[in-house]
């Protein structure tokens, strides 16, 4: 299967789940909502307000979705894959605002230690939600990992986390329904909505590290790896090398050294081997850009300005 035929079929899928996803998430959204109002528990509360987030995230990824897979145009020369940083970064800051939006109205409740009722269906309600939500959330993110879709994992991620949110909550509310403390129900809210913060600190962080174009250590082992026995094998020597991720595939570029009187044709053949040797090795989508030199005078004009900047 060609890489076209391969994205296109990644693609279809990706769109695919990401419509199961908000589907789902608008059912949990009315599910949790009404459990909500008839309890008025500040756990299930906080559960709902998850989800209110998780559709309007779902709703924003779709978008990014769809906008990630145009091709590169004379604006935008690299394509639009860079989007799904801004996607997980919007999602992980939506989680944050809703885990305050928790602790303000836990408190609240924990101060005036109001009523709850109906308890027992409420908790059979949130109980079934997470256990669909963690069957969700896991589909998403192996689809997501299966088609090196960042926007995917990180929906499926938020999907999982809203998953152990409601089974945290359901177990927390059967000690209340056991005990017959109510206290416990704003105790377990507050326990809720640091989990979450957490969560989406962690999306805020990896949003940051893709713009930032972070060097993953692994990705950078591997490579080295995989450029030693290439270059070994083929007689040349490598330098300069840097990549980072688009969000859906790693750019790579190196220097690759030849000496002065390798012909043109040779040395472009043998740069075309490295580069569809590391795609191989790497076994991702990755776009390798090779810069030949020649070993006699690459250091001369390197010291006039001609810089790598994160050499491996």
């Amino acid at each position: 299967m060609g890489e076209s035929m391969e994205r296109e079929r990644a693609n279809s899928e990706n769109q695919f789940a990401m419509r199961l996803s908000l589907i789902f998430g608008l059912m949990m959204l009315v599910g949790k909502s009404w459990a909500y109002l008839a309890t008025n528990s500040a756990a299930i509360f906080s559960d709902a307000a998850e989800s209110v987030v998780h559709v309007v995230a779902v709703g924003f990824a779709a978008f990014s979705l769809w906008l990630s897979i145009r091709p590169a145009n004379r604006q935008f020369g690299y394509g639009y894959e860079r989007i799904s940083f801004f996607s997980a970064g919007f999602e992980g800051a939506l989680i944050i605002l809703a885990a305050v939006a928790i602790l303000i109205t836990a408190i609240d409740k924990l101060s005036t230690d109001a009523e709850i009722e109906n308890l027992g269906l409420g908790t059979a309600v949130i109980a079934a939600a997470g256990l669909i939500n963690a069957a969700l959330g896991w589909f998403l993110v192996a689809r997501g990992k299966r088609n090196n879709s960042l926007i995917l994992e990180a929906n499926g991620k938020h999907v999982l986390a809203d998953s152990w949110t409601s089974l945290g909550v359901s177990g927390g509310l059967i000690l209340v329904m056991l005990t017959g403390l109510r206290l416990l129900d704003p105790l377990f809210a507050i326990a809720v909505a640091a989990h979450i913060l957490w969560s989406g600190a962690k999306l805020v962080w990896r949003s940051v590290g893709g713009l930032m174009d972070y060097a993953d250590p692994e990705v950078g082992r591997l490579l080295k790896k995989s450029l030693d026995e290439l270059t070994s094998e083929l007689n040349v020597v490598y330098h300069g090398v840097r990549f980072r991720h688009s969000g859906y595939r790693l750019r790579i570029e190196l220097h690759l050294l030849f000496p002065f009187k390798t012909p043109l044709g040779e040395a472009h053949s043998i740069a075309t081997r490295v580069e569809r040797g590391i795609q191989e090795a790497l076994g991702q989508p990755s776009e390798v850009v090779t810069h030949l030199e020649s070993q006699e005078d690459h250091g001369a004009i390197h010291q006039s300005g001609h810089r790598s900047r994160l050499p491996i």
